[in-house]
């Protein structure tokens, strides 16, 4: 029934009449009247009017009717992403070397840096205000600047992992990664399968995992981007919270299959199916949870800040998504910036629910006022971004396949772990 909910609302955007005002008309792949005199294409995820959720399709419909209408004469033609982002990603920037990009483009916030060193994004600088810079979240503001101090893009969600849990199972919420294990396993004795996290070939294998180095004041690479962390005291923090893990598994606190897992949603399904009472997940799951399940079994469900190597070591990752222009027409970088500011900064955090980054913003929108979203707030106090350096997608990839070797008992820790580094580093020798 869900599915044809979501058909049905799909089918009705795509289908409103020709003859609807200019300033209302919208359809599956472009907003604004089809004889604008201007035209701006803008690469996107499922964060707009194409949205499988109705109701935030619906949302995103209205938010790109109001902007189309404070900007006559102009057409947005939407061009969709495929869900396989890094690919996505990576071709993008490949058009943007090449001249082939669109005006204006979705860009994850991971793999910005690629995009700042390739130097194909244009300047946001001039479309935004001091005061709207300095209420971003110091790691955001980091991540959108140049070397040359201007700004290269607009980040305007944010995300961070917690620790879901079932109350019920697990009353309190465990505070230490020793914590995490002995509450799995008294799951598992009541028949649960332990704790779940992604740990297959998936950039949130990486990043999930990535707060239990953090925690430990672990750094990935160095201040001119090289890779450290299978040197010295980094190798050992790293080795440590790959244990963490690889211990999880081997004592059955966590199945094995964990290793097969590339998904958020496999943990929505999971709790939906009773067969878990913990999992590490994004924010954003909280919504999809009180969606997924009935009222009597959501209030079961709790999160908590995810647990560190002692209970005042504690780290998260903080990811979100970008707009940024690649046009050569200022006309439409400003279109594309106006089209941050007024749709995404704001109006589509709350459509979506979706983390604002900026402080004041919490204040501004009722939906962020709830305890829940309270909590996250704090919680991004301790959140790091992944490091603005190129090589971090490679980095993270070898990341993923010592996760797969650790996880599966194929090798021991530290050789893998040592090969990650070496790839990385040739990688990083290779890029200078």
């Amino acid at each position: 029934m869900k599915k044809n909910r979501h058909a049905a609302a799909l089918v009705a955007l795509l289908t409103i009449p020709a003859t609807v005002h200019a300033s209302d008309m919208i359809t599956g792949d472009t907003v604004g009247p089809a004889d604008a005199p201007n035209k701006m294409t803008f690469r996107m995820t499922t964060d707009g009017p194409r949205n499988n959720d109705p109701v935030v399709a619906e949302g995103y419909g209205k938010l790109f009717k109001q902007f189309i209408a404070q900007h006559p004469g102009w057409r947005i033609e939407l061009q969709m992403m495929s869900g396989d982002i890094g690919q996505e990603q990576a071709r993008l920037v490949e058009q943007a070397k090449s001249g082939n990009a669109p005006d204006c483009a979705a860009v994850d916030s991971f793999v910005l840096p690629l995009f700042k060193k390739a130097g194909v994004l244009k300047s946001f600088s001039p479309y935004f205000k001091k005061e709207e810079i300095d209420q971003l979240f110091p790691f955001i503001r980091e991540g959108i600047t140049g070397s040359d101090g201007q700004i290269y893009a607009w980040w305007w969600s944010t995300d961070l992992r917690v620790l879901y849990r079932n109350k019920d199972i697990i009353p309190d919420a465990p505070q230490t990664w020793d914590d995490i294990k002995q509450a799995a396993l008294q799951s598992v004795k009541k028949g649960m399968e332990g704790i779940l996290f992604n740990g297959s070939r998936y950039e949130g294998t990486t990043f999930d995992w990535l707060a239990n180095f953090w925690a430990q004041g672990g750094k990935l690479v160095d201040d001119a981007g090289k890779p450290i962390f299978g040197e010295g005291v980094e190798r050992a923090k790293f080795v440590k919270a790959v244990n963490y893990y690889r211990d999880l598994v081997e004592s059955g606190a966590a199945p094995k299959r964990v290793a097969t897992i590339g998904n958020y949603d496999d943990f929505n399904a999971a709790a939906a199916a009773g067969t878990t009472a913990l999992f590490v997940g994004g924010n954003w799951q909280y919504a999809q949870l009180q969606s997924a399940l009935e009222p009597e079994e959501m209030a079961k469900w709790t999160f908590s800040p995810l647990p560190g190597p002692t209970k005042d070591a504690r780290s998260t990752g903080t990811g979100g998504w970008t707009v940024a222009a690649f046009a050569s027409d200022p006309a439409k970088v400003k279109m594309c910036a106006d089209l941050a500011r007024e749709v995404y900064m704001g109006p589509a955090n709350e459509v979506q629910g979706q983390l604002p980054t900026r402080a004041d913003l919490y204040d501004k929108y009722k939906i962020f006022s709830s305890d829940a979203n309270k909590a996250f707030a704090a919680a991004l106090k301790v959140g790091e971004a992944r490091p603005g350096a190129a090589v971090y997608p490679e980095m993270s990839n070898q990341i993923q396949i010592m996760m797969g070797k650790v996880l599966t008992g194929t090798q021991a820790t530290e050789a893998a772990v040592d090969e990650a580094f070496k790839a990385s580093l040739a990688a990083y020798h290779n890029s200078h």
